[in-house]
């Protein structure tokens, strides 16, 4: 089968959706599936793989549900995509977020195979949908398919489109994270206690509530440490280290952008990781690379991460926004090391099921259901 798979975010900049696409893309492949990946690229990146189509090098960064989305609205990608989708004949489309500007809806403008669409993001109220659903009917219309990453996407799609929606999850690589290869950062592996946060520093990440938690863990548990990893920049963690150094919080380490090889020696050198987002989590693969590498969680209780975390079962849910909350679930797990265990064992065996063979498994079955389908009725 020939496939596109379309995302209208920098590839491969870090997030959810780019993580999402390059799993599809790899599982795919080794199955015997010819695949492209058709996203705007700048053309200095040099982890770029022969089948990533750069349809544009103009590159926008856009703020949006209280992070950063860097799309392109170049015109030039029209004529580019009709060429594309004339010489390439796929044999299935699989955009993901196809109503986001402007390379998901100029891909569906022209497409005349399959249409598959993947929604992932997630938010109460979203304004976009709602002042341009009459226009975006049309482009809903050419969906074939629609999946959602978890039932709060759904459920907010619903709202706004009402139609037939498959949820099929977020995956992780259970192995990368768990395998008895993996091993702890040396240099955080001294017997202290590890709190592991790992994400951008956007304001929706939440990570500012953390660290106020953080001085009061301290009063706790005084050789605590708090490691922050994640693609962020000096300009981005600037505010939080000045918050550190104000507060005398000397045990914080801002680690930043790691490998994908080493990001899971950090879980395994956490004792506790921290998902503390304020909200629009569609879904919570961080809480599913924890779990794989059997650690206990402390989440905010929002939607996106109720979808993946049973509160006192994985890990303890807590109020967003709630430095309070945070701080007393985070001492309540390093004070019970037997509580840790028993939670880490329970996420590894939820874990599993989100394994990348079983998802990529689960859209290609709807691939061969909606070309069978589609054929049959032509």
């Amino acid at each position: 089968m020939k496939i596109a798979l379309v995302t209208p975010y920098e590839y491969p900049y870090p997030g959810g959706v780019t993580e999402h696409v390059s799993h599809l893309d790899r599982c795919f492949r080794e199955w015997g599936h010819d695949v492209r990946i058709v996203a705007p690229c700048t053309e200095t990146e040099e982890r770029m793989t022969d089948n990533v189509i750069g349809i544009s090098g103009s590159i926008v960064s856009v703020p949006f549900s209280g992070s950063v989305s860097r799309v392109s609205f170049s015109p030039r990608i029209y004529r580019r995509v009709k060429h594309l989708l004339a010489r390439e004949r796929f044999d299935v489309v699989h955009l993901h977020e196809p109503l986001t500007p402007a390379l998901p809806l100029t891909v569906l403008r022209h497409s005349k195979t399959v249409n598959v669409g993947t929604f992932h993001a997630y938010r109460e109220q979203h304004l976009g949908l709602k002042v341009g659903r009459r226009v975006l009917k049309r482009f809903m219309a050419k969906l074939d398919a629609k999946i959602c990453v978890s039932e709060a996407s759904r459920e907010m799609m619903s709202k706004y489109f009402p139609g037939e929606y498959t949820v099929i999850p977020n995956g992780i690589d259970v192995e990368h994270f768990a395998g008895v290869h993996v091993k702890p950062i040396e240099r955080f592996d001294d017997g202290r206690p590890n709190v592991l946060f790992v994400g951008r520093l956007d304001k929706r990440k939440g990570f500012e509530y953390l660290l106020r938690a953080y001085s009061r863990v301290l009063a706790a548990i005084p050789n605590a440490r708090l490691i922050v990893v994640g693609a962020y920049d000096n300009e981005d963690k600037a505010p939080f280290v000045h918050y550190a150094r104000t507060h005398h919080l000397n045990s914080v380490k801002f680690v930043g952008r790691v490998s994908s090889a080493d990001l899971p020696r950090y879980y395994r050198t956490c004792d506790v990781f921290c998902a503390p987002s304020t909200g629009f989590e569609s879904f919570g693969i961080v809480l599913l690379e924890a779990m794989a590498a059997g650690k206990p969680i402390v989440a905010t209780n929002i939607a996106g991460y109720r979808s993946v975390l049973e509160d006192s079962r994985e890990g303890l849910l807590v109020e967003p926004e709630n430095e309070l909350a945070l701080t007393e679930a985070i001492v309540s797990l390093l004070q019970d090391a037997g509580l840790r265990r028993e939670m880490g064992a329970r996420g590894q065996d939820k874990a599993r099921r989100y394994d990348w063979s079983i998802v990529a498994g689960l859209v290609l079955d709807l691939y061969r259901q909606v070309v069978h389908r589609k054929k049959g009725v032509g």
